[in-house]
């Protein structure tokens, strides 16, 4: 399962809250991030999001994949084939985002990459829906330098969450919504609220 959203979505809250959540209904849990979530993954993140370098978008995807290829070959399968779950902080919907709806990249192109290189799509995927300008926000608030994603334009990271609300209006058997403009006890709250949903629909088979 993974978790998606913006800049200043709060997913790394949320994600500690689903992982406690998964625990307490007798999951074994293995988080991990995108990109990077394996020694190679975060040598590409730092990479992806160095100020320093300019990357061509097609470059950009590529990188996002052979950190994704890695990530699923090394981490993920074996999770999954030992009947653990896998909760990812971004994972392929976030090409479809980022590379998709911010770069403007072929749609069908990703696709395709994940048709190849991942082969499997998350069985529930929250998205941390939250407007663009609160989002940057909260992120510039941390005090952090930004990183090379965060430079962009706000009329990128709109495009983002278009792509992001379009994919989930797309399925939403496998999408779960939530407002991340809340306070953060009110997100959480939602967020292990339509986690226990799914869990309870699937009558008790794992994730």
């Amino acid at each position: 399962m993974s978790l998606e959203g913006g800049e200043g979505a709060g997913k790394t809250t949320v994600l500690k809250a689903l992982h406690e959540r998964l625990l307490q209904r007798g999951f074994e849990v293995v988080s991990t991030r995108e990109p990077g979530g394996t020694p190679a993954g975060e040598a590409i993140r730092a990479l992806l999001l160095d100020p320093a370098h300019t990357l061509a978008a097609q470059t950009e995807l590529l990188l996002m994949f052979a950190s994704r290829a890695q990530l699923v070959e090394t981490l993920v399968e074996p999770a999954l084939a030992r009947g653990a779950v896998v909760l990812a902080d971004r994972f392929t919907d976030a090409s479809f985002a980022y590379q998709g709806g911010g770069r403007g990249l072929s749609m069908a192109l990703i696709a395709e990459l994940e048709r190849v290189f991942v082969r499997r799509k998350p069985d529930f995927t929250l998205l941390l829906d939250l407007d663009v300008a609160a989002g940057l926000a909260r992120a510039r608030s941390r005090g952090a330098p930004a990183d090379r994603i965060e430079q962009e334009r706000d009329e990128f990271f709109e495009n983002v969450r278009k792509a992001y609300r379009t994919r989930a209006a797309a399925e939403p058997q496998r999408f779960a919504v939530v407002d991340a403009g809340q306070g953060v006890e009110a997100v959480v709250a939602d967020a292990c609220a339509v986690l226990d949903r799914f869990l309870d629909s699937r009558a008790g088979a794992r994730p």
